[in-house]
C-alpha cells in the first residue's frame, strides 16, 4: 500500500499543480479585459487515516480564490459612458435573458437600440428617473431598468417664464383711449414696442409683440400680442391675437413701479403653457423707450425641437442627457450594489459575478455613499492581474509539476524492483 500511496499522492500533487497553471493561463489571457479580477489557487491537504505505527501518505486538493475585492488601476478615455467604480460597489446589468448580474466592467457603449451595454453584451441598469421609478429596493434588482437613449430623443421645451426690462419715457405723450394698443385700430399710437420669441409645446416659435403706451401721469398700459396676427406687422391684428393688457403705475420721484403696481404679465402662449412675464425691473425714466441689457434684458425660456448631443455622468450615478441647445435633463440614476462577501461570489462567462450563500446577498444603494465608492464617468478599471508576479507563479508551478513526477517516476520504478523480486 506504500508504494501505491506515493504514487497517489504525486498524481494528485501535479493534478494541483496543472490547476495551478490554469488560474495563471486564464490570468494572463485576461491581463487586458477591463474590470477583470486575477484568480489564484490555494492548497489544502488531505490526510488519509490510518494506524499510529504506520504512515498513510494522503494527497492535497485546490481551493480556487479571485480576489474580486481588490481595486484595479484606472485608465482615462473620452467617452462618458465608459466607467469605473472607485470603492467597493458593483454595477447592476442584466444579460438577454434579463437575468441581473454584478460586474466591474464598465466599458458600455449605446448599441442599436440605444441601450448601453458592456464589450461582454450586458445592460447598464438603472432608475428611471423620467417616469419616476427612482425609488429603489435595498435586496432586489426589482425597480430597475435598462438605462438606454432611446427615450431621449428630440425635446421641445415650451416657454413658461420670461424678463421684460425696459426704460419708458417720462416725457412721453399721453395716449387717447381710441388710439392705444389695447383697442386694436389701424392709427394705434404707443411709446415703445419689444418683441419676445416663445416657444409652444412642440417647439414652434411664437413671437410676442409687448406694446407700451401712456394714459397718464405715471400711468401705463401693457399689451402682448400674438405677432402672427398681425397685419403687414402691425395694426390692426386679427381676432384672438391679443393675449393680455394690464396697466402698471410708477412711483413719479424714483421712476420705479410702485408696490400696487402688477409686478408681472400672464398670458397663456397659443398651443402653449401659462406664460409669466417678469416686468418687475421696468423703469420710467426722463430717456427714450429702451429695453435693458445683462440679466433683466427681454428674454423667455423654452426651446425648439433638439437632440440628445451628449451624456453626463456624475459621481453619484445620476446620468443627465444634454440637449443641442444647452438644455438639460436628469434621465437615470445608477446605484451600487455591495455584498458582504465580494471574494466569495460566483464568477459567469462575461466577467460578471452571481450571489450565493458565501457571498451574502446583494445590498442597493446610492453611489458615494455607504462605502460603496463613487462613479468615474470617463474612465476604465484595468484589469488586476501583475503579469511578473504570474510568470513568477508559472516558474513555480512548472518545478513543483517536475518534482512531484520525479516522485511518481521513482514509486513506479520501486514497483518494479518489488515485481522482479519474484522471477
Amino acid at each position: 500500500m506504500g508504494l501505491y500511496g506515493v504514487m497517489t499522492t504525486s498524481v494528485s500533487g501535479m493534478s494541483v499543480q496543472s490547476d495551478r497553471m490554469g488560474t495563471v493561463a486564464d490570468n494572463i489571457a485576461n491581463i487586458n479585459t477591463t474590470g477583470y479580477k486575477a484568480s489564484s489557487t490555494e492548497f489544502a491537504t488531505l490526510i488519509a487515516e490510518g494506524s499510529v505505527a504506520e504512515y498513510v501518505p494522503g494527497s492535497v486538493s485546490t481551493i480556487p480564490r479571485r480576489a474580486v475585492s481588490q481595486q484595479g488601476d484606472f485608465t482615462y478615455t473620452k467617452s462618458p459612458t465608459d466607467l469605473a467604480v472607485s470603492g467597493n460597489g458593483f454595477f447592476m446589468v442584466e444579460s438577454d435573458a434579463g437575468t441581473p448580474f454584478l460586474t466591474r466592467a464598465g466599458n458600455f457603449v449605446p448599441d442599436n437600440n440605444g441601450d448601453l451595454v458592456n464589450a461582454a453584451g450586458f445592460k447598464l441598469l438603472g432608475y428611471n428617473l423620467l417616469d419616476g421609478s427612482s425609488s429603489s429596493v435595498v435586496n432586489s434588482a426589482a425597480g430597475l431598468q435598462v438605462v438606454s437613449t432611446s427615450g431621449l430623443g428630440l425635446k421641445a421645451t415650451p416657454s413658461t417664464s420670461g424678463k421684460f426690462g425696459v426704460n419708458l419715457p417720462a416725457d412721453a405723450a399721453i395716449t387717447a383711449a381710441g388710439n392705444l394698443p389695447s383697442a386694436n385700430a389701424a392709427t394705434a399710437e404707443y411709446a415703445g414696442k419689444t418683441s419676445i420669441v416663445t416657444y409652444d409645446n412642440l417647439g414652434h416659435q411664437v413671437t410676442l409683440d409687448v406694446y407700451s403706451a401712456k394714459t397718464a401721469n405715471n400711468t401705463w398700459e401693457m399689451t402682448v400680442y400674438n405677432a402672427a396676427g398681425a397685419t403687414n406687422g402691425g395694426f390692426p391684428y386679427s381676432a384672438g391675437s391679443q393675449l393680455t393688457t394690464a396697466t402698471v403705475t410708477f412711483d413719479g420721484t424714483t421712476g420705479a413701479l410702485t408696490a400696487a403696481s402688477p409686478q408681472a404679465l400672464s398670458l397663456n402662449i397659443p398651443n402653449g403653457s401659462t406664460f409669466t412675464l417678469d416686468i418687475s425691473k421696468m423703469t420710467q425714466l426722463a430717456a427714450n423707450y429702451s429695453p435693458q441689457t445683462g440679466a433683466e434684458a427681454p428674454s423667455a425660456n423654452g426651446s425648439p425641437p433638439s437632440a440628445v448631443d451628449r451624456l453626463e455622468i456624475s459621481n453619484e450615478g445620476i446620468v443627465t442627457a444634454v440637449y443641442a441647445d444647452g438644455s438639460r435633463v436628469d434621465a437615470y440614476k445608477i446605484p451600487l450594489a455591495t455584498v458582504a462577501s465580494p471574494d466569495n461570489l460566483t464568477a459567469i462567462s462575461g466577467n460578471v459575478y452571481a450571489t450565493n450563500k458565501e457571498s451574502g446577498d446583494l445590498q442597493l444603494g446610492t453611489a458615494n455613499e455607504g462605502g460603496r465608492g463613487k462613479i468615474i464617468s470617463g474612465a476604465l478599471e484595468s484589469s488586476t492581474v501583475d503579469l511578473a508576479s504570474e510568470l513568477t507563479t508559472m516558474v513555480q508551478a512548472q518545478r513543483n509539476y517536475t518534482a512531484n513526477s520525479k516522485v511518481f517516476q521513482t514509486g513506479t520504478e520501486l514497483l518494479d524492483v518489488l515485481v522482479n523480486l519474484v522471477r
